[in-house]
């Protein structure tokens, strides 16, 4: 059967649509991984992304997997068996860390806020001095409730009591602002399909010195492929694909091989980098901002309630309350059958409670907006809610010109 994928405007929390530039980028002829020229698209792609994470660790590369595999590597490549982990939760994404650390077989404590709020900070350093965790594991924009974590202070607290800092950013990275050395994070991992504006699949992550030491010290080296000098040290981490000690060495000088490199995909990583970067990074992160503000504006227009605090919400998603009798899955049906527009629901305690509306990456722009509103005032309306005629697209188009 030949798959004919019908035509979505994906205005949920991701993915989103991805940008014609990086699909007709993915359409390249492939090369081989050990093909000069493929080493210097790696290194390229490389440079590229630190100029995203706003920083200058050489220890930067792609993770071949969507963005769980990122947070997997960076989780299971750090944690020994009996480590404490302090994970921060505040959505469903903190609860996935914490699953995650587990797995790897840490003693994990956790500092909670309510869903639609963030961790205070202090509470955060106060538990760093407390627990003295190996790792701090954290989400920065966790899509389930649309919250930012602040950051900055989490990281001088981590640094003063020696604790690796891991940030999951895959929501957050290319629409909000993100300062990987000023804010002394010592693993970043993100992924394409949100603010970047490309596909799932690939996963761009960076690492501090000190953190690719603490992963180099638990070194594997595959069977049968041991030199003198490679002898393991420490414990063996139990994941060989997800190794980032392995994979530093397949993107380092040294290109070991480890696995066959997902070419398209780089090619997709690269031209999603590239295309911030060349209409430059924080004109991309205000474009966000602006998309957001003006989807925020516009539902407030139709009458609607947006969730959470608005101090801490991310620039790419909204959460908006579903009105009281409406079924908010009847209404996401009618948005992708009427107007082919995708939007999404959320988790646990906001699921049915919220809709989640994302202005990411190649949608982050004024029609995919306008027209995401003008179609959920006519299926709310259908629905029975009594709306403001046009009232949505005023707004925003108001915001927008503010």
């Amino acid at each position: 059967m030949t798959l004919h994928p019908p035509h979505r405007l994906l205005m949920g929390p991701g993915p989103s649509s991805a940008d014609p530039r990086v699909l007709r980028a993915m359409s390249a002829p492939l090369v081989g991984q050990f093909d000069p020229v493929m080493t210097g698209y790696m290194n390229a792609t490389q440079d590229l992304y630190r100029r995203v994470f706003r920083t200058a660790n050489d220890a930067t590369l792609l993770v071949d997997g969507t963005a769980r595999a990122a947070i997997e590597a960076a989780v299971v490549s750090l944690v020994e068996p009996g480590d404490r982990v302090l994970v921060p939760v505040f959505g469903r994404f903190g609860h996935l860390l914490v699953e995650i650390a587990r797995r790897a077989g840490a003693q994990v404590e956790t500092v909670e806020a309510p869903w639609g709020q963030v961790v205070d900070p202090q509470r955060v350093a106060d538990a760093v001095r407390t627990h003295r965790p190996r790792l701090v594991a954290v989400v920065h924009g966790d899509t389930s409730t649309t919250m930012r974590q602040p950051l900055a202070d989490i990281g001088a607290a981590c640094a003063e009591h020696d604790a690796l800092l891991y940030v999951d950013a895959t929501a957050s990275l290319g629409g909000n602002d993100v300062r990987t050395d000023d804010w002394r994070l010592d693993v970043v991992t993100a992924g394409l399909q949100k603010c970047l504006g490309g596909p799932s699949g690939s996963a761009p992550a960076t690492l501090s010195d000190r953190a690719r030491d603490a992963v180099q010290a638990r070194r594997h080296v595959e069977e049968g492929l041991r030199t003198d000098d490679d002898e393991p040290r420490g414990t063996v981490i139990g994941s060989n694909y997800l190794d980032l000690a392995q994979l530093l060495d397949y993107w380092g000088p040294r290109r070991l091989n480890h696995h066959t490199e997902a070419t398209s995909m780089l090619y997709a990583a690269h031209e999603c980098a590239r295309v911030v970067l060349e209409d430059g990074l924080d004109a991309t992160i205000e474009r966000h901002r602006v998309a957001g503000a003006a989807m925020a504006a516009g539902v407030e227009g139709l009458g609607l309630r947006v969730f959470g605090d608005p101090a801490h919400r991310m620039h790419n998603v909204v959460a908006v309350h579903v009105p009281d009798g409406v079924v908010a899955d009847a209404v996401r049906q009618a948005m992708l059958d009427d107007f082919a527009i995708e939007i999404g629901t959320s988790f646990g305690p906001l699921h049915g409670r919220v809709w989640r509306i994302g202005t990411m990456g190649w949608n982050a722009r004024r029609d995919a907006v306008l027209t995401t509103l003008a179609a959920l005032e006519h299926v709310l309306r259908a629905q029975g809610v009594t709306v403001p005629t046009g009232g949505g697209v005023t707004a925003a188009q108001e915001a927008l010109a503010a």
